[in-house]
């Protein structure tokens, strides 16, 4: 049948199974909301309050579901104002498709109204991205644009469409997508020369990173730690892959990781990296990182072998797949002897946090023992960000969402909406700084606006905790442009914008109004009063070897 490029737009989108899409429209895009008007029933549009908070909701949508998240966003500034997003997603491989619109073909190139190259200015922050100039092209392009996005190494890639192109009629034939990931074919090779070593071993540690999350490994990542008896540490992007609650599991590896996971990887003999890709925050000094280990890398992304830490052997190929092959590889094992060293240093060096007065990890465990560890947990980043990550327990993939790769402070408001949006029978709980806050907070608008019963717990110190953090430690106190105590009050701006509101400066007025917050079922935030210099412990120093990490106590006796 004969439809203008809008109408295929969003043909498109609903074969490709888009129930949402976040967004702020414009000229250059005015025709493609038009055609969403007409199928509201089938696409739920948000508007959010700028399109940065578009692009986080895409991508907080996708993290939580597992589904490609979609934004709009016309074209000059409302493109530009996506990129932060996109980068952002990109860093930590989240499938994303961003749709701008640009001016008419006759006008590129001429610095009209509005215009911009957005397709030269993401292509470092993309995985792939397409200028669409000719209606014909507009419906392969966006089912190739779903595809690269879901498929091997997820992650976001753009659409710009000329504004003629929206207009312009073309035959549009439906067809009916393949949603499943294309499997990655795996080596025997590889296989069997990581069970060898997997089987060699004594003394193994099991690293797990984001990929576990892209590739719905949690089941064969439980039965293959298990099954080789090995006790489990992950990055801040891995969290909830392999559970948090269960006895294998020994916390956060790297700058603030806990003790047991950054020894017990320094001291092993074998170390199982699970996709990840040894970021610096992870590795410390990368030339002292397990140093007493072969090193057996799986990965999806052929790149990030030998990138940024020499391995002994890998396997490439879908962490699932290549997990389920070791699984049937490989026997029982038990590694009795290293697993109770390991659960020695546990108790030795449990986290620990001051308990008489309200901060951010009492706030944290709060929540876990509330909601039952059952809560998806978004962050903005910083000092709450590492209190989210070290005391929720985190039993499911997809239960944090949180800025890993590109560090985005204002990312969680508009992931928690993207989340909520998703997983409408969660509950949804954005855990921010107050610096952070400030970012995106007219996304509260946002949740009110469409009535998105999100909660927004802030963790107010007053300053930027984590940079005053290390200001604290390694620049004599010198507390440059870190203080924000001033006239804000986060409980008159939220009612101002329609939420409810609650301030806490006691432990025991949190408990009630998180309950009484999840109740009401509507959007709430929480301002919390905790001290301005409150730290995340343990700390690994800038340049240090992860087996020097030390705490609050170390650093008193030193």
């Amino acid at each position: 049948m004969q439809l203008n490029g809008s109408e295929i737009i969003v043909e498109c989108l609903k074969e490709q199974g888009v129930d949402t899409v976040f967004g702020y429209p414009g000229g250059a895009i005015l025709n493609v909301y038009d055609a969403l008007y007409k199928h509201a029933d089938e696409i739920t549009h948000i508007l959010t309050s700028h399109e940065q908070g578009a692009s986080h909701a895409a991508d907080g949508y996708a993290r939580a579901t597992g589904k490609v998240g979609v934004c709009f966003a016309t074209s000059g500034p409302g493109a530009t104002n996506l990129v932060t997003g996109i980068a952002t997603a990109y860093m930590d491989s989240i499938p994303v498709v961003a749709i701008t619109c640009n001016v008419t073909v006759p006008l590129l190139g001429r610095d009209s109204f509005q215009e911009i190259d957005i397709a030269g200015i993401t292509m470092p922050i993309t995985k792939h991205n397409f200028i669409v100039k000719k209606v014909k092209d507009l419906a392969d392009t966006i089912r190739r644009a779903f595809d690269i996005a879901r498929n091997g190494r997820p992650g976001p890639v753009l659409v710009d469409i000329t504004k003629d192109v929206t207009a312009n009629e073309a035959e549009y034939i439906k067809q009916e997508p393949n949603l499943s990931r294309i499997e990655v074919p795996v080596s025997e090779q590889e296989i069997e020369i990581a069970a060898t070593l997997i089987k060699e071993s004594k003394k193994p540690y099991v690293f797990v990173g984001g990929g576990a999350v892209a590739s719905e490994a949690h089941k064969e990542l439980t039965t293959f730690v298990h099954k080789i008896h090995a006790p489990v540490t992950d990055s801040l992007m891995g969290k909830g892959a392999f559970s948090g609650e269960d006895e294998l599991y020994t916390g956060m590896l790297g700058m603030h990781g806990t003790k047991t996971a950054n020894f017990g990887v320094t001291e092993c003999d074998l170390l199982i990296v699970v996709g990840a890709r040894f970021s610096d925050r992870v590795t410390g000094n990368a030339k002292k990182f397990a140093s007493n280990a072969k090193i057996l890398q799986i990965d999806i992304d052929p790149a990030e072998i030998n990138k940024n830490i020499r391995t002994h052997a890998s396997v490439i190929g879908d962490v699932k797949l290549v997990l389920e092959k070791l699984n049937e590889r490989l026997p029982e094992m038990k590694h009795t002897e290293w697993v109770e060293y390991i659960q020695g240093l546990k108790e030795k060096h449990p986290l620990t946090y001051h308990t008489e007065s309200l901060t951010g990890p009492f706030i944290v465990e709060k929540i876990y023992e509330v909601t039952g560890g059952d809560a998806i947990i978004a962050t903005e980043v910083g000092q709450h960000q590492m209190w989210a990550a070290q005391y929720y327990k985190y039993k499911e993939p997809r239960m944090l969402l949180t800025s890993g790769g590109l560090g985005t402070m204002g990312y969680g408001l508009g992931a928690a909406l993207g989340a909520k949006m998703g997983c409408k029978d969660k509950i949804v709980i954005n855990v921010a700084g107050d610096g952070c806050f400030r970012m995106n907070m007219n996304e509260i608008a946002t949740a009110t606006r469409h009535n998105i019963p999100i909660i927004q717990v802030v963790i107010n110190n007053h300053v930027l905790g984590m940079v005053r953090q290390w200001q604290s430690l390694f620049y004599g106190k010198r507390y440059s442009a870190t203080v924000l105590n001033d006239a804000v009050d986060f409980v008159k701006l939220a009612e101002a914008m329609g939420a409810k509101a609650y301030r806490v400066t006691k432990k025991e007025e949190f408990e009630p109004a998180l309950r009484e917050a999840i109740q009401l079922n509507i959007p709430v935030l929480i301002d919390c009063q905790i001290d301005s210099d409150d730290k995340v412990w343990p700390m690994v120093a800038p340049g240090a070897a992860i087996s020097e990490a030390f705490s609050e106590e170390d650093l008193e006796n030193k």
